[in-house]
């Protein structure tokens, strides 16, 4: 899976972020089990997963700030 740039990210709608974030942490949980329990095939999958995450609290801190700013 390719990463994210943060130029898609600004594209979405922050319901659709919000619900890609959800799906992230999902993953995040079950790759945690997967090292635990020594069957994580990919490791550096956790390293990508939690930089995505990044990216997408960054754009939507982003976009309050932009909606904060505009009122």
């Amino acid at each position: 899976m390719a990463t994210v740039k943060a130029e898609d990210l600004r594209a979405k709608t922050a319901d659709e972020l919000k619900d890609q974030l959800v799906g992230l942490k999902k993953e995040q949980f079950n790759l945690r089990f997967q090292t635990a329990g020594g069957q994580n095939e990919n490791p550096a999958r956790a390293r990508t997963v939690r930089r995505e995450i990044a990216r997408i609290k960054t754009v939507l801190g982003e976009k309050a700030i932009a909606v904060g700013a505009a009122q």
